[in-house]
């Protein structure tokens, strides 16, 4: 069995919100950079799968955000993998300023291929899986499943060159970063922590346009965005 491994980071200007402190987008991209770092460094990343046009897509992402940490603040993220099925892998995060946890997170990735756009069977990468296994639980719950609502109020946005990653689709952090457009902003400056669930669904591609529906309920918003063919992705933030 592997070990939980540690990376460091400092909060930077560009990362941090109106606030001065570390945006939800920014937390979400610390953590997604450790995975591919880890990943990487144990051979079973982005670099490794791509010789078999295969590629790691994320399906479902949940964070609790305990405290946004302020600007150049030092912190440290632990991340380890605990779960495999043909389906998904688990990869798990802690964020820390010394001893404080300031936001634990559990990811669901699943392996595609890019040329057919369908899902492989991660028995394939059994072994290598299971070399590199940690035998620690996930340190909050798992991203919940999220069902269609009666949204009260929506926005229209086309997929653009900035939005698009190296997988030629949206990038994770520009559905973070319209769902947070949506939202107001004392509930984002007055919140003190919050819970964040993700499930994407579908790949937004270039030039596809978007509607982005969303409901307040008090302290939690809910969120699809969708073409006018699909749902892309739902999303749940409540505040603390």
């Amino acid at each position: 069995m592997a070990e939980i491994t540690t990376y460091k980071y400092r909060i930077e200007p560009q990362d941090v919100d109106f606030t001065l402190r570390a945006s939800a987008a920014s937390i979400i991209n610390y953590m997604l950079n450790v995975a591919g770092i880890d990943a990487d460094s144990k051979g079973f990343g982005v670099a490794s799968l791509q010789g078999n046009k295969f590629t790691w897509v994320l399906s479902r992402l949940a964070v609790d955000i305990e405290r946004q940490a302020e600007q150049y603040s030092n912190i440290e993220i632990d991340t380890w993998v605990n779960e495999c099925n043909r389906l998904s892998s688990t990869r798990n995060f802690c964020m820390r300023q010394g001893n404080e946890l300031l936001a634990a997170s559990v990811s669901q990735w699943c392996v595609l291929d890019m040329e057919s756009r369908q899902v492989v069977d991660l028995s394939i990468m059994k072994e290598r899986h299971d070399q590199i296994m940690v035998d620690a639980p996930s340190p909050t719950s798992v991203p919940a499943r999220l069902r269609p609502m009666e949204y009260t109020a929506s926005s229209q946005h086309t997929v653009a060159y900035s939005d698009i990653d190296f997988n030629r689709h949206m990038n994770t952090l520009r559905y973070v970063d319209m769902i947070f457009d949506a939202i107001s902003l004392d509930a984002i400056e007055n919140n003190r922590g919050m819970r964040l669930d993700f499930n994407f669904i579908a790949e937004a591609r270039y030039g596809e346009t978007l509607t982005i529906s969303h409901l307040n309920d008090g302290n939690t918003w809910h969120f699809e965005i969708a073409t006018a063919e699909k749902t892309l992705c739902r999303a749940k933030i409540e505040f603390k």
